[in-house]
């Protein structure tokens, strides 16, 4: 689908105010019984009742966070796939998510840290360790790096890293029983300083996307084709890098291990806005926002009063995107 700018910013700015309704009515659903006219007292009239705290300090909280994460979780994986030029890539098929909880399980397990400002730091050397890992294993062989040895050494890394965390866990049931819950990937319990104490590496993340999204187009029609141009290959490359370290491991720290969103959104992104980074970034970070924020609405009432984990319903969305990705890209080769 091809669209002219500004068709594309009006797009974009719709599709931003749907990310706010559905952050509203993230936070008037839910198992306590409440109306939109509540949630609007709550904000400006508060009384002190008990609709009004949960609005405040329960749902509030989990709508931003739903969609800081799930922004962080789609740039990631547009980031990943422009770099790798693989349509499967993404931090949760790459192992990066995988890399970031086994840190902070480890911690937790092994060295009772229990700080969030240290998770923080702990998830992102995990997927920065994960993500060099990958990369070193796919790099190995005559025919250096390759999308296929990049997904293959992904899932062995993702698979590794899931059997050291349930190792961890079952030598540790204390353990188990807090973090099993946030290793299925959650956003139901969280309070808004779980996501200030990653803000500062996210906004980073997003001045580096600002920076190489233009560069990421030039990038994307093939090394050789970059470097004749005189772009910098590397540089590029390492600063993408940095910032899928900071959105991935920023994202996991404040909502555990989620999947699929970095695979399902920078697709549905490159159909609305081309090839042009410059468009695909800011509508992945909206897209992503909506997607995780509807996911979290529709796992409150599925097994209600129940709630089943974002993650779980995350994966019912993308693993037959997913499926449909990988045939297509068998097809194509």
């Amino acid at each position: 689908m091809s669209l002219s700018s500004n068709r594309k910013a009006i797009l974009l700015f719709l599709s931003f105010l749907l990310l706010l309704f559905s952050m509203c009515a993230s936070i008037v659903y839910g198992y306590t019984d409440t109306s939109w006219k509540m949630a609007w007292d709550a904000f400006f009239h508060f009384n002190g009742s008990n609709e009004h705290i949960i609005i405040q300090n329960v749902r509030l909280p989990r709508s931003v966070i739903a969609s800081v994460v799930g922004a962080c979780l789609a740039l990631s994986g547009a980031l990943m796939q422009a770099i790798t030029k693989n349509p499967l890539a993404s931090p949760s098929v790459f192992g990066i998510n995988a890399g970031a909880g086994f840190f902070i399980v480890l911690a937790f397990s092994l060295f009772s840290v229990n700080s969030l400002q240290a998770f923080t730091w702990i998830a992102f050397a995990g997927a920065a360790f994960a993500a060099m890992l990958v990369y070193m294993i796919s790099s190995l062989g005559s025919d250096g790096l390759t999308p296929v040895k990049l997904t293959l050494a992904g899932a062995a890394v993702a698979a590794l890293f899931s059997s050291l965390t349930q190792g961890l866990l079952v030598l540790n049931e204390a353990a188990l029983d807090q973090v099993l819950f946030w290793l299925a990937g959650s956003v139901q319990g969280r309070k808004m300083e779980v996501i200030t104490a990653v803000l500062p590496y996210i906004l980073i993340g997003l001045v580096i996307c600002t920076i190489i999204a233009s560069k990421l187009n030039v990038l994307v029609m093939g090394e050789e084709v970059a470097k004749s141009l005189g772009l910098k290959v590397g540089t590029v490359k390492f600063f993408a890098a940095c910032a899928v370290i900071f959105f991935a491991g920023g994202a996991v720290a404040a909502a555990g291990p989620i999947a699929f969103i970095g695979v399902v959104v920078p697709h549905i992104a490159k159909y609305v806005a081309g090839n042009d980074y410059r468009w695909i970034l800011p509508f992945c970070a909206v897209f992503g926002g909506i997607l995780l924020v509807a996911a979290d609405i529709g796992a409150r009432f599925i097994v209600m009063p129940e709630e089943v984990p974002v993650g779980v319903m995350t994966a019912i969305i993308g693993t037959p995107f997913f499926v449909y990705i990988a045939r297509k890209g068998v097809r194509a080769s």
